[in-house]
Formats: C-alpha cells, sequence, structure tokens
C-alpha cells in the first residue's frame, strides 16, 4: 500500500513537537527503535521501558530550539537519553554527555551501593553532518582502559548518528536500522509516497501515520511551523558568525604576513630585530602596520622605530 500526498501531508519527525509525539508518547515505537539503533546485544534487549521527567540542563548557545529529548528507563534499569539535534554544533556532545552524566550519577541514593549502577546511554540524532572527513555515520563513544581497548567500562555509553550520512542499503548493517534511520530521514513536507518497504514494519508504519498532519492540531502545527522558523533563524545565525570569523581570520592572515615582510626589511636594512620590536610588530593592525611601513623608509636607525 502506498500512501501519497494527495490523501496524507506529512510532517517532518526530526521537529520537536513530532518526534515527541511519535517517541515520547508510544514507548512500544520508542523501544523498536532503542532495539534497532543501539549497540546491545540480542540477550540484552530492551523488554519495557517508562518514560523519565527530563530535567533542564545549561543553555548552551545556537543549541535554544534545535534539541528534542526523551528520556527512559527499562527493565533491567538502564537509561537512555534520547535528542534529536538538526545543526550540529561543538556543545551538542557536551551537552549529551552531561545529561548522561547526570543521569548516571543520580541513580545513587545516599548510601547506595555502586555496584547496583546501571548503564545509561545518550543517543545523539544528528540531522547534519559534523564529520565531514570521514565517512563513518555512526559514532559509538564508551569509557576503555588507554593501553587495552579492549577492557572497557559500558556504564556510560554515548551514540551520535549522523542522519544525512548513513547509507540506504549496507550488508554490514541491522535492516531495522536503517528502516528506522531512513524515517527519521524521509519523512517531511515533501514526501508524496511512502517507500513500501518503511510500511512493511508495522512500529514504522504507526510512526508515519503519526506524523501525518491530520494528527495535529491547529495550535500544534502553529508550534511545528515555530520551531521550523526558530532553526531557520540558527542556521542563519551560525552561517552569519562563519563568515564573519572567516574574514576576521583572512584580516589577521593578511595582517601577520605584512609584518613578517616589515621584519625582515628592517632586519635587512639594519642587521638587526630587537626581540621587543619584534614582539610589537607582531600584535600590530594592518593601519599600524602601514604607519610603521612609512616610519621604515625615512628611519636612519634602530631606534627610529622601536
Amino acid at each position: 500500500m502506498l500512501r501519497s500526498s494527495p490523501v496524507s501531508k506529512y510532517l517532518d519527525p526530526k521537529a520537536d513537537i513530532v518526534f515527541k509525539h511519535v517517541f515520547g508518547t508510544h514507548p512500544h515505537l520508542l523501544k523498536s527503535f532503542l532495539n534497532a539503533v543501539l549497540p546491545l546485544s540480542p540477550d540484552r534487549q530492551i523488554v519495557e521501558l517508562e518514560y523519565l521527567p527530563t530535567e533542564q540542563v545549561p543553555v548552551i548557545p545556537t543549541l535554544k530550539r534545535t534539541i528534542a529529548d526523551v528520556k527512559c528507563k527499562d527493565k533491567l534499569g538502564r537509561m537512555f537519553i534520547v535528542e534529536m539535534q538538526i545543526q550540529w554544533t561543538d556543545g551538542f556532545k557536551q551537552r549529551l554527555l552531561f545529561q548522561s552524566g547526570q543521569a548516571f550519577v543520580k541513580q545513587l541514593e545516599k548510601g547506595g551501593d555502586y555496584e547496583y549502577l546501571e548503564p545509561v546511554y545518550g543517543l545523539g540524532l544528528i540531522a547534519s553532518v559534523f564529520d565531514k572527513e570521514n565517512p563513518e555515520w555512526y559514532h559509538h563513544y564508551q569509557v576503555v582502559k588507554a593501553e587495552n581497548p579492549l577492557d572497557i567500562i559500558e556504564h556510560l555509553q554515548l551514540i551520535f548518528i549522523e542522519l544525512p550520512k548513513f547509507p540506504i542499503h549496507s550488508p554490514d548493517e541491522k535492516k531495522l536500522r536503517l528502516l528506522w534511520l531512513r524515517f527519521l530521514r524521509e519523512i517531511n513536507e515533501k514526501t508524496g509516497i511512502v517507500d513500501p518497504e518503511l510500511l512493511g514494519v508495522p512500529e514504522i508504519s504507526e510512526a508515519v501515520e503519526l506524523a501525518e498532519q491530520a494528527a495535529y492540531s491547529v495550535g500544534e502545527l502553529q508550534a511545528y511551523d515555530d520551531y521550523w522558523d526558530a532553526v531557520s533563524r540558527e542556521k542563519t545565525l551560525l552561517s552569519a558568525k562563519y563568515r564573519e570569523g572567516k574574514a576576521e581570520g583572512k584580516a589577521e592572515g593578511i595582517a601577520e604576513g605584512e609584518a613578517r615582510m616589515l621584519l625582515k626589511i628592517i632586519q635587512l636594512k639594519f642587521k638587526t630585530v630587537p626581540a621587543q620590536l619584534k614582539s610589537v610588530i607582531m600584535k600590530m593592525n594592518a593601519d599600524e602596520l602601514s604607519a610603521l611601513s612609512q616610519k621604515i623608509l625615512i628611519a636612519k636607525t634602530i631606534e627610529d622605530i622601536s
């Protein structure tokens, strides 16, 4: 069966309100998703889970509105923190580590025994590419002994998944993992026909239904639009900061090159460059270097430009 746009219009599940509607209120869907994407052995799969309240964490600039998060605990006491991040920033890795570390520490009640601490898994789903030099899209972090990576402390693990990079067909990946990730990557307002392969998995088919626009109130749809407006503003802000930094770096590079050239001229003209003078020149801006070049031309001794 194919669902096409004349019948259904879909919302992007990466948006906060849709992500939480699908995964934050339907534990059987979250269980299927986590079992598919996390590095859990067959005998350690999640059987059932319950939702936990998500605590407030420090606000990180440029991460104000692009995160959707779900926190849950399974039957064995393991905790799972799932965060959806639209635009990658360096602060996101620290944020997920903070969240996961907090959850791990808070397990222990006063006077409790450390041996009863259960593992905490932090899962970061990234809708942008953050590692452009590496084709890998599945990044699994855990505490290992530096001298022997096989000696692992499994109680705190972080997994980051770059959604734009994973291959649709891969013999090395679990099929259900790729199908769930395709749901996150492919379903959005432009979706006309949903791939039957996605609809062939009952849980994913249900998630697709939950992403239909008809499942949301007028107020929720407005919140959805506001969310993407906020994401667009943050992307514009990041882009502007990048261009500004690039321009500053270019200007600094030009100034440094001019400073070094003037130092060579001083060396040739006066056979010496005092260390203090060199330090001062290397800190000069473009206008100061221009003025210095005029002084060098008319200077008769090194003292004339010191």
